[in-house]
């Protein structure tokens, strides 16, 4: 099959009239001396950079070849750039660089830079070379993003494993090898992203908690590249790349730390739950608080109901977050004390779940800020009713 796929491009490469130009249509196959690596940077300061990035480079000194191809290039200025990202309809595509050209790039940004040169025969290489341009051609470079199963990592580690002969990658096993996709962003977001891991958790469900593959953990270009350290083929077991070197070190001013919100949320829930000891002692009146209350949980519920059912995104399926963020109070914004007793049992119930989860992780490990924001919907829930009596 993957001889079809080698011959297959080299054909459509050859075929694609005008599209390279008269020294690399008659230099398709690379010089003995080619390689190809990959290209790890570090995290910047942007949300969408947070994460790393991956890129592979192949070069050919004798002829003065240094390219980057680049699977992680988006277009803001696409229709409705926003709206189309949060269907998961956005394509992203390949674009192509000079070596030079994306070094000074991160260089500008102070974003570190690791290369790992991949342990190719020079056939490989040419395979990589030409499947790389031929999903260069304006027909092909362009595809769907999905940020776990299909992304600028993906794509490389895909590309390699393709451009093999007669051999095939072997992952090792690690000791954290049976973390989640959501484990894998934690450590992106330890200190510095912690509200962004709010949004993040309030937005992704169930199938962010499957345990990962040693191979699915190079969705994450920082995990990628630990993993082509252990990488090894099937042939001859040694490793497929080179141990990294550091080609840019990173010179960004690191993000400060942002304020816990579980702990801004326990502060809240004490705040409420005095407002509630007040209401019951002195007869005060929370209503309006809790319909405020109650409406903004419900549009939390809105939002997660449709990234599950209405988008295209494969990890926000199944999100249990509608457990505490119900539609049911939308109704108890509404009826408040006259909300029926069934009903708020049954929400009770739910917001006891989301606590449990919040602690045991099961079936979906739910964001720890959500116990205290839980605890706060219980208690005017509880007061409601007592109110009522």
């Amino acid at each position: 099959m993957k001889k079809i796929l080698i011959i297959w491009a080299a054909v459509m490469l050859l075929l694609a009239p005008g599209r390279l130009g008269a020294q690399e249509s008659v230099q398709l196959r690379l010089s003995d001396s080619a390689y190809a690596s990959i290209l790890t940077c570090g995290a910047g300061n942007e949300f969408y950079t947070s994460f790393g990035h991956s890129a592979i480079r192949v070069c050919d000194p004798a002829i003065h070849l240094d390219e980057v191809y680049n699977y992680g290039t988006f277009d803001f200025d696409t229709p409705h750039f926003y709206w189309t990202f949060t269907l998961g309809k956005l394509n992203y595509c390949l674009s192509r660089t000079s070596f030079d050209a994306f070094m000074f790039e991160y260089h500008a940004e102070g974003r570190a830079v690791w290369e790992q040169r991949l342990r190719l025969s020079n056939q490989e290489v040419n395979n990589l070379f030409i499947m790389l341009e031929t999903n260069y051609l304006p027909e092909y470079r362009y595809y769907k993003y999905d940020f776990f199963r299909d992304n600028c990592a993906t794509r490389i580690r895909d590309m390699v494993r393709d451009c093999l002969c007669h051999r095939s990658l072997s992952p090792e096993c690690t000791a954290d090898t049976n973390c989640s996709y959501r484990g894998i962003l934690y450590r992106s977001t330890e200190r510095t992203l912690l509200w962004w891991r709010l949004g993040i958790d309030m937005a992704l469900g169930v199938r962010c908690d499957q345990r990962c593959s040693n191979y699915e953990y190079m969705f994450s270009p920082l995990e990628m590249m630990k993993q082509f350290d252990t990488l090894t083929v099937s042939d001859t077991r040694q490793a497929l790349a080179e141990p990294a070197t550091v080609l840019l070190s990173e010179t960004r001013t690191p993000l400060a730390r942002s304020v816990s919100p579980t702990l801004l949320f326990w502060v809240v829930f004490l705040a409420v739950m005095c407002l509630t000891l007040l209401e019951w002692q002195r007869g005060w009146s929370l209503r309006w608080f809790d319909r405020t209350l109650f409406f903004v949980a419900a549009i939390f519920s809105l939002m997660a109901l449709f990234l599950w059912f209405f988008t295209d995104h494969y990890c926000t399926k199944v999100n249990l977050n509608v457990l505490w963020a119900s539609p049911l109070f939308f109704y108890f914004a509404i009826k408040l004390q006259k909300s029926n007793r069934v009903m708020v049992y049954i929400q009770l119930a739910m917001l006891f779940a989301a606590m449990v989860m919040t602690l045991g992780a099961l079936p979906q490990q739910l964001n720890a800020a959500l116990f205290p924001i839980s605890l706060t919907l219980a208690l005017r829930l509880i007061s409601n009713i007592r109110r009522r009596n």
